[in-house]
């Protein structure tokens, strides 16, 4: 039986989140002028915040100071910090850190808990993941990984260059993949390493503007150059990398999924305040059949995401295999948001391209996720095999 109820201690925190949102981080939504990324003293203040209030670091376990909710808990709580794009920050459930935080929960060593998740999860330092590579290296595509680790006596050197790392401009260390086989064959032959900002063969070479702007230290292009680890800095097992990867990619598709579904929840929300205020042709413009249409669409769009983000999270939180569920709900919720976006753009007019809104801002912060974490085609593509495998498996 499938069960998507997170529990009324949930249905509590999911209240006092809310009112959270509304009055400690909407409001500072006005101070958040950056051009490429989130000042980092408003972060530091918002967290401070939320530390007082009870609600930071929600998926954290208790043990490192968080308040442990499974995922059927998070998808609950991480919507209402979507509601302002400075929720996650104010939380510390932000990507990439959140990503980062649960995969190094799974398979990090003692010793490398204690230097690298308790300082993440308790929000004195910032992380990035790695892995995407300027063409022709690794994408979509992982079998395309050209960043190299080579064993050397004291342990390895990587060389290679990363695109559009989130985070890496003031991050305290990443969490690299590089290709440590011959090939990348059968999902083995890459391997994750942590390296230190501070290492000097680890150089961010700029910050590349991007239409989205939610995320500190932006999104980056990173050089490895004969960087040097010890083996003590492999994540998981040599070879092993995508295979570890897993742990991370797939929650945190999801969790992207939970947060981006709060902020366009904020846009339908702005759409009907102005659709029961404004006037057009004597009537409120959510009087107006066409109207209407836009705003029961955006409905269908929210309760199908929701519904899908639950069952996803149901399908983790039992210790099943959650690829087929989280590219599903990546898939659909990616293009909903958008479309829920746009249409609340629609229903506002002027109003919702201008900046006296926050409706742009929005618009310019979602577009991209229908990229991020896979583009939806890719998720498409591995949903269509899938199907087509499981259908020959019957007819056999």
């Amino acid at each position: 039986m499938i069960d998507l109820d997170p529990g009324p201690e949930v249905a509590e925190l999911r209240e006092r989140v809310a009112a959270f949102i509304q009055a400690t981080v909407i409001p500072a939504e006005q101070r958040d002028h950056s051009e490429h990324d989130l000042d980092e003293s408003l972060r530091a203040e918002l967290q401070d915040a939320a530390r007082v209030a009870g609600l930071f670091a929600p998926h954290v376990s208790v043990s490192l100071g968080g308040l442990g909710l499974d995922t059927r808990g998070q998808a609950v709580v991480f919507e209402e910090a979507g509601y302002s794009l400075l929720g996650p920050q104010a939380l510390n459930c932000a990507a990439p850190d959140e990503g980062n935080m649960h995969m190094l929960s799974v398979i990090a060593t003692e010793q490398q808990r204690a230097g690298y998740l308790a300082p993440l999860a308790a929000g004195t330092v910032r992380s990035c993941f790695a892995m995407t590579e300027p063409a022709p290296g690794a994408g979509s595509d992982p079998a395309m990984l050209a960043t190299t680790a080579t064993k050397v006596d004291d342990g390895w050197s990587i060389s290679g260059r990363k695109w559009f790392i989130t985070g890496a401009e003031g991050a305290a260390f990443a969490i690299c993949m590089a290709r440590t086989g011959e090939s990348i064959s059968a999902g083995r032959g890459a391997t994750m390493f942590l390296v230190d900002a501070e290492n000097p063969g680890l150089r961010v070479a700029r910050v590349i503007g991007a239409m989205d702007r939610s995320f500190p230290g932006g999104h980056c292009e990173v050089v490895f150059e004969d960087c040097r680890v010890s083996d003590d800095a492999v994540l998981g097992e040599v070879g092993d990398g995508y295979r570890y990867a897993q742990v991370r990619l797939a929650p945190a598709r999801l969790t992207h999924c939970m947060r981006w579904l709060g902020l366009a929840r904020r846009a339908h929300d702005i759409a009907l305040d102005r659709a029961s205020e404004r006037e057009a042709f004597g009537h409120k413009l959510g009087e107006l059949g066409m109207v209407q249409a836009l705003i029961a669409d955006n409905v269908i769009d929210l309760e199908t995401s929701r519904a899908l983000i639950l069952r996803c999270a149901w399908t983790i939180d039992t210790g099943r295999h959650a690829g087929r569920d989280s590219s599903i709900a990546k898939a659909h919720v990616g293009d909903a948001v958008g479309r829920i976006v746009d249409r609340s753009v629609q229903i506002c007019g002027s109003l919702g391209v201008s900046h006296d809104l926050p409706l742009a801002r929005i618009t310019a912060e979602v577009r991209p996720f229908r990229i991020y974490d896979g583009p939806t085609e890719t998720h498409k593509w591995a949903i269509a095999r899938r199907a087509l495998r499981e259908r020959a498996g019957v007819r056999s």
